[in-house]
């Protein structure tokens, strides 16, 4: 990845998702090519939010948000909210028609109140409980 603010991105990534959890930095990169990169900034132009949409068939109709990071300073303003938002909005854009997750038990309510559902049994991933959500674009 090219793009100026991929290292900032990154390092967001690394400080939220998988330090916390005692993953290296950059153990979780390997579908960036593949996935767009959504980041909120600040007004300093600073990554403060972060998802990838990884296409899960050729014509873009089914994604799987992936990734999402809101720094723990930031965390409870909205500012995932409005992200997860957009990215539907952009999906819906692209002709997308289905939104995937694989959702940490712990944030599953808030997927919840965006207006995802739970499918499927629990499974463990990285050593945390998750769930699999999914919800119409």
């Amino acid at each position: 990845m090219s793009h100026p603010l991929y290292p900032k991105e990154q390092e967001l990534r690394n400080r939220v998702l998988l330090r916390p959890i005692g993953m290296p930095d950059h153990a979780w990169e390997m579908y960036d090519d593949l996935a767009h990169h959504l980041v909120y900034l600040d007004e300093e132009y600073i990554p403060i939010a972060c998802l990838l949409l990884k296409p899960l068939d050729d014509e873009g109709h089914r994604v799987q948000l992936m990734q999402m990071a809101v720094d723990s300073e930031k965390q409870g303003l909205g500012i995932g909210r409005a992200l997860v938002l957009f990215a539907l909005s952009f999906c819906r854009k692209k002709g997308g028609s289905e939104m995937m997750c694989h959702a940490r038990q712990n944030v599953v309510s808030f997927y919840e109140k965006l207006g995802f559902v739970c499918y499927g049994d629990p499974f463990e991933e990285v050593g945390i409980q998750h769930r699999y959500m999914r919800r119409k674009v």
